[in-house]
């Protein structure tokens, strides 16, 4: 399995020869520092970064692959492991692992991926779901969507932002393909990671009147609640009716996040709000000081009304991760790899079909 390093990264133990060295192969070949062949610098963007292999004192024949963490910044990451391709083995493949594959998940060919494992965060229970290996085998053609779309439901509702998201990370990852044809790669997954803690929020107000923007100090709101922020968040008083409501700039197509935390132990009607988000500048602070009666009464449906209900048309990408991972099955081509480029077709697909049903 995959462990954790002191220093935040991962390790993934070399499988034996043939696969390992192979895996080992490809990583020091797309990583190397020499490397100048803008396909593979490229490449480079679509799988977590790679830090060498390393050994412990103790057993230093074994090795591992040392990994970029991409789970690392997320809080409560929900995450699904998608093997992509219409072939699960490679062209040395022997009759009897040619059987043995095609015997797993029959469809494969047909569908062009299979879903390995998901784990999702339950915002309504704080607790995970995980399903393994032969819950993505029992999908069908008929079931496959609400197979999928079960990775994106919070317990409250479907995290379209994250589905955008995703999709959009996968074209991308498309677009390379498209336009390489000197590697082919089997047996090889995606691995999706989005925020479960928070949801993403981006929502039009045009009936709400900005009041002017002044500053609210960082740090305890009374009854002892936190409120952090860093920026490109505006929290608003509505001038009817007192309710707090979110948005973003009309210009700015990012997604932000607003982590509702439980409800006190001590205060079941207090509620700690932690706004999160991934830049670092241009802080647009709250027009009105938040005191602890906003965060009261009715406010937590209103907040699942906005949040859960996001705009079709903003696709920008909210708190998620997608990175092509397991490379024991690379091998030098000289044509596009198609069967990896349909298996990516059809998943933005079904994906699509989940966004817009």
């Amino acid at each position: 399995g995959i462990l954790q390093h002191p220093d935040g990264t991962v390790l993934k133990q070399l499988q034996p020869p043939p696969r390992g060295p192979r895996e080992q192969e490809f990583y020091n070949k797309v990583y190397d520092s020499d490397c100048c062949d803008s396909i593979l610098l490229e490449l480079r963007e679509y799988l977590p970064k790679y830090f060498g292999v390393w050994s412990p004192p103790t057993a230093p024949n074994d090795t591992y692959l040392k990994l970029e963490d991409v789970t690392r910044k997320f809080n409560k990451p929900c995450i699904m492991d998608v093997k992509i391709g219409q072939k699960s083995y490679d062209p040395y493949a022997s009759a009897e692992k040619i059987q043995q594959q095609v015997s797993k998940y029959p469809l494969m060919e047909e569908i062009g991926f299979l879903v390995l494992g998901m784990r999702v965060y339950h915002v309504s229970s704080d607790s995970y779901e995980t399903q393994n290996q032969h819950y993505g085998r029992s999908l069908t053609k008929e079931t496959v969507k609400d197979g999928i779309s079960k990775f994106f439901h919070n317990g409250y509702c479907l995290r379209k932002d994250a589905i955008a998201a995703s999709i959009q990370k996968i074209k991308k990852i498309l677009e390379w393909f498209e336009g390489q044809t000197q590697l082919n790669f089997y047996a090889s997954s995606l691995l999706f990671v989005y925020e479960g803690s928070c949801q993403a929020t981006t929502v039009r107000l045009s009936d709400v009147t900005l009041a002017e923007k002044r500053g609210v100090p960082k740090g305890l709101l009374s009854g002892g609640d936190i409120l952090e922020y860093n920026n490109n968040i505006h929290v608003i008083n509505s001038t009817e009716n007192g309710k707090i409501e979110a948005s973003v700039s009309k210009g700015l197509s990012k997604f932000y996040a607003l982590h509702k935390k439980a409800y006190s132990k001590r205060h079941h009607s207090q509620l700690s709000l932690k706004v999160e988000n991934l830049e670092q500048d241009n802080v647009w602070k709250s027009s009105t000081c938040i005191t602890q009666e906003h965060l009261n009464g009715n406010v937590i449906p209103q907040l699942e009304k906005v949040f859960c209900h996001m705009p079709a048309e903003i696709k920008e990408s909210a708190n998620v991760e997608v990175r092509m991972i397991d490379f024991a099955h690379v091998f030098p081509s000289n044509t596009k790899d198609e069967g990896y480029i349909y298996g990516l077709k059809n998943l933005i697909t079904v994906l699509q079909n989940i966004l817009d049903n």
